[in-house]
This record gives structure tokens, C-alpha cells and sequence, in this order.
């Protein structure tokens, strides 16, 4: 059982009932007018409706008696699994259909290129509505690699207004999407087999494909499906799944093999590590909570156009930001990837891939130097506050609308950590959230492939660490030359954070502390402790024996 359960059984106590009389007559944002006349949508099979959207282009206003400006028969279905169970606002699927209403079309929907599928994303326990889109306006410009494309809206549905949505493209092979090969069930051998296919790690709900089970566990023998998305089961012949079966399961091999460390033989055969190091960046910084785990898409083209694995599309980025309750998804503090020692009795856990990836210290100096370089632009606190800001602005009058109709600002909705009274304390602490974040990791980022690391800022204070080499405890001394907050931070060599001591309020002057046994690492190797004051951190490596 998931150890947010009880919070589930909870939640369904406190879920908001809409507010059905709010009307929408216009908006700054485009329309979205939907009619299944009169039939109930269900998780699946979608029903055929008839969609109309309105949108009179950039700086205009969207009247709901204007003329469409796309008219299409659509096929549609309820999406997600959580939030299509216990959320009143519900997550869409929407497929393009002929006149017919049977066979799909392709078609550019509010400016973005032309395709058949699309979803509208509902962000119902995420009030700020923002932190979507912050993480795809993120991961844009920090990786080369495709990231869906959206656009906000407003949704009338059967004539009753349902709020703000978020239309997004859905992931699928185009070449406006996931620009690989085109796969046909008769591909099976040579060049042509070998791509291209869309994996994912999931829950199983929802979309059904073919999955294996990796050989690798989680850490109490939790089992790690892996799913084809694409193609799908019905346009899947069997050649091809041994074929993905094998090869990801080479890579997994590999990658826990003695070797996995060699350019040839171990994993870099497999993989394109920098979209990796991208996903495992976009991951911490929101620190997602289902990072990894859920809602991880990876692809792979055919030999002949690379054959390596790509990690991505990102996909589902509510729960982050300090927007979990449960398994410290919290706090700004900690890593996203230690989530299988933070919550190792959950159902779903991540595979090992992504500790061994940063015992690998090329990989990890390309997380750190990355980030290092990231922080000098796109993740500049001002720049990310200006971004939240002018969506907030953009959402001022319809978000007014989509509160009426579901009044959740002042009330917990699962799994919210956070309860603003106003719009306004959501934004403000979804900003201090990321400042604070960004501060921790800043630090906490400097050990990543390095063996020693020893900062001394000009005013720093020295720091001690006797005996050192040693196999019991260790005595720290350090000179502050003001008063001032000290946290003292292990981690071992691949960044994990095993244990955090925080000292306020320490006057100036010498001081000296001893650190127990049972409160340092157990295991033979090198680690580095850290000590921070006020924001000046100084490192020293530290051998148990």
C-alpha cells in the first residue's frame, strides 16, 4: 500500500464541491466549447463530441458569441488515474476525428503543429496553476530535447463552464513530437526493428500497453514494470518486444555491471547520458516527488539514426515544488532520487539506474557543472520569479472564474503541503519554495564528481576534523569570526545526503563539537562533511574505516 493512502481516505472527505451557476461570456484566454450531447464521458472508450474552440489571436479578446476559429468532431475520454478518481475537475483525452466522427485527423490547434492527440490537463490541486508550465518553460531552455508544447484555456463543457485548462500536446512519435522512426508490426529484423519505440515507467492504469518486469527491485523487492507506450499493443508484433525487452535490459546490465563506468562496454553503449543529466537536473529542481518513478517517458530511434536511448518527454509536474505532503516532497531540501530510501515501503519505486548513473563521477561533475552554468541564467531566482509573475498576470480574470467554480484556495486538497488563504500566499510561497531550493542545492550539488572538495571563502572560519581517518567519532573544531547559523551536512560520494545537524545561534569564537558514532556513516569509504554558516559552506573529506 502507497504511504499516502491514508491521506487519500482523508481527501475524500474534504473534496471541494463546484460552485455550477459561473458563466462565461469572454476572456483573454482562448475558448474551449465542448458537447458530447448528453453522453456521459468515461475513462474509456472515448465518445465522439463536437469541439469549437475560440481564439481571435494574441492580444484580442475571446468572446464566447464570436465565430470558432476551429470546428472539429473529437473523440474523448477521461484521463489519469489519481485525479480522475478523486478530483472533481477532470483530466481529458482528446483525439481529432473526420466528419464521421470515427477515423482521426491531424490538424494545428491553437498555433501548435498539427496533430490528432491532445490532452487537457486540469491542475486542480496545484492554485497557483503555474507549476506546469514553470517546469516546461524550464526544460525548454535547459535541454535540446523535445519538450510538449501548451497553451492555457478556458473549458465550457455541455454548456457549464469548468475552469482553466491546460492544453497540452501529447506525447506520441511525430516529427513535431517525439521525431523518431515510423514502426510498422512488420518490422521485425534488421535496421528496422530497432526502432523507434516510446518506453515509459508508470502506473499500468490508464493507456494499455505490453510491459516486462526489470530484473533489478525496488529497495524492499518492489517490482519495476517497464511499458512500451509506443507502439501500441495491437501495432506490437512479439519480435519487437523481445527485441526492446533485450535491449533495455542490456542497458540495466550494463549499467550494474563492474564496467559501467567504460565509454565502450558499459553504459554509454546504451544511453544519451546528457539527456540524463538534463532529466535528473529538471527532476531536483522542482524535486519532484514522483520523479522517476511515474510518469517517465524514454525513446529510442533506430541503429542507423543514433539507436541510443533518450530520456523524456517530461510529463506531470503538480505535485512538485513543495506541492507534496508525503515522502518529504516538502521540503526544499534533499534529493528527488533518494525517494527509494526515503519511502522504501512504497508501491512504486524508482530503478536503481539514476544513484549508479552519480556514482559515476563524469556523469555526476556534467550534473554540477551544468547546474553551476544553469544558475547564472534560466535558474536565476529573479528570472523564475519575473516568469511566475507574468503567468500569474496573463490568469488574473479567468483564475477569478475557475475559483468560483471550484472554490479550493483556503482548503487542503490532497496532497497539498501548503494551504494559502489567498492566490496571492500560493505564488509567494510557490517563490520561496524555489529560492530556498535552489539555495540548498547550490551546496549541496558541490561534492558531485569531485574526491575533494575544500571551499574558503576569505572571512571563511577553519574547520578541524579529528581523528580523520577513523572508525568512531570525530571531534569538529571551527572558528566563527561572527555570530552565526551553523548546518553541518554529510554525503557520500554520490551526493546523498546521510545526515544534517543544524547549530543556530553560535557566537563568535572557537568552538568544538563531537559527533558520535551512530550518528555517522557505517560503511568503510569516503565522505564529505560540510559546514555551513550563513550561506559560506567549507568541506572536508572524511575517511571511515
Amino acid at each position: 500500500m502507497r504511504t499516502y493512502c491514508l491521506s487519500l481516505v482523508i481527501f475524500l472527505s474534504l473534496v471541494v464541491r463546484p460552485t455550477l451557476a459561473q458563466t462565461l461570456s469572454s476572456s483573454n484566454l482562448p475558448i474551449i466549447l465542448i458537447n458530447t450531447n448528453g453522453q456521459a464521458i468515461q475513462d474509456e472508450p472515448k465518445i465522439v463530441a463536437e469541439l469549437r474552440i475560440i481564439d481571435n489571436g494574441a492580444g484580442k479578446r475571446n468572446n464566447i458569441t464570436d465565430k470558432p476559429s476551429f470546428i472539429s468532431k473529437i473523440g474523448i475520454e477521461k484521463r489519469g488515474a489519481t485525479s480522475q478518481q478523486f478530483f472533481p475537475k477532470k483530466p481529458y483525452g482528446i483525439e481529432l476525428r473526420d466528419t464521421s466522427g470515427l477515423n482521426s485527423v491531424n490538424a494545428s490547434v491553437l498555433g501548435m503543429p498539427s496533430e490528432s492527440d491532445w490532452v487537457l490537463n486540469a491542475t486542480y490541486n496545484d492554485k497557483t496553476l503555474i507549476r506546469e508550465t514553470l517546469t516546461y518553460d524550464l526544460n525548454r531552455q535547459l535541454s535540446k530535447y523535445y519538450t510538449p508544447r501548451y497553451r492555457y484555456c478556458e473549458v465550457i463543457l455541455n454548456n457549464s463552464y469548468e475552469g482553466i485548462y491546460i492544453l497540452f500536446e501529447k506525447i506520441k512519435r511525430d516529427k513535431n513530437r517525439v521525431d523518431i522512426s515510423s514502426i510498422k508490426k512488420t518490422d521485425v529484423s534488421g535496421d528496422a526493428l530497432t526502432g523507434g519505440y516510446i518506453f515509459k515507467i508508470d502506473k499500468t492504469e490508464g493507456s494499455p500497453s505490453r510491459s516486462w518486469v526489470s530484473p533489478y527491485t525496488g529497495a524492499q523487492g518492489q517490482r519495476i514494470p517497464i511499458q512500451i507506450d509506443r507502439p501500441k499493443p495491437e501495432d506490437l508484433a512479439e519480435e519487437q518486444f523481445q527485441y526492446t525487452k533485450k535491449f533495455i535490459t542490456d542497458f540495466e546490465n550494463a549499467l550494474r555491471g563492474d564496467q559501467y563506468q567504460d565509454s565502450t562496454a558499459g553504459y554509454r553503449k546504451y544511453i544519451k547520458d546528457d539527456s540524463f543529466v538534463d532529466y535528473l537536473l529538471l527532476t531536483e529542481i522542482c524535486k519532484n516527488v514522483d520523479g522517476y518513478r511515474l510518469s517517465s517517458f524514454f525513446y529510442k530511434d533506430r541503429d542507423s539514426k543514433g539507436g541510443k536511448l533518450v530520456m523524456g518527454p517530461i510529463w506531470d509536474y503538480n505535485l512538485t515544488y513543495g506541492n507534496a505532503n508525503y515522502c518529504a516532497g516538502d521540503s526544499y531540501q534533499g534529493w528527488a532520487y533518494d525517494f527509494n530510501r526515503t519511502c522504501p515501503t512504497d508501491s512504486y519505486q524508482m530503478p536503481f539506474w539514476w544513484d549508479r548513473l552519480l556514482s559515476d563521477r563524469a556523469f555526476a561533475k556534467k550534473v554540477r557543472v551544468n547546474y553551476q552554468a544553469l544558475r547564472k541564467t534560466i535558474l536565476t531566482t529573479d528570472r523564475i520569479n519575473t516568469y511566475i509573475d507574468s503567468v500569474a498576470t496573463v490568469l488574473t480574470e479567468a483564475r477569478v472564474r475557475n475559483f468560483q467554480r471550484w472554490p479550493v484556495i483556503g482548503v487542503a486538497v490532497w496532497p497539498n503541503n501548503f494551504v494559502g488563504k489567498t492566490y496571492e500566499e500560493e505564488t509567494s510561497y510557490l517563490k520561496s519554495w524555489i529560492r530556498q531550493r535552489l539555495s540548498w542545492m547550490d551546496s549541496a550539488i558541490l561534492p558531485f564528481g569531485t574526491d575533494v572538495l575544500a571551499i574558503e571563502p576569505a572571512n571563511a572560519f577553519d574547520l578541524q576534523i579529528s581523528p580523520n581517518p577513523s572508525a568512531g567519532e570525530l571531534t569538529v573544531q571551527y572558528r566563527l569570526v561572527h555570530r552565526s547559523d551553523l548546518r553541518l551536512t554529510i554525503t557520500d560520494a554520490a551526493g546523498r545526503t546521510l545526515r544534517t545537524i543544524l547549530w543556530p545561534g553560535q557566537a563568535a569564537g572557537e568552538h568544538k563539537q563531537t559527533l558520535p558514532t551512530q550518528s555517522l556513516p557505517t560503511a568503510p569509504g569516503t565522505y564529505l562533511l560540510q559546514l555551513d554558516a550563513d550561506g559560506q559552506p567549507v568541506s572536508r573529506k572524511i575517511l571511515r574505516l
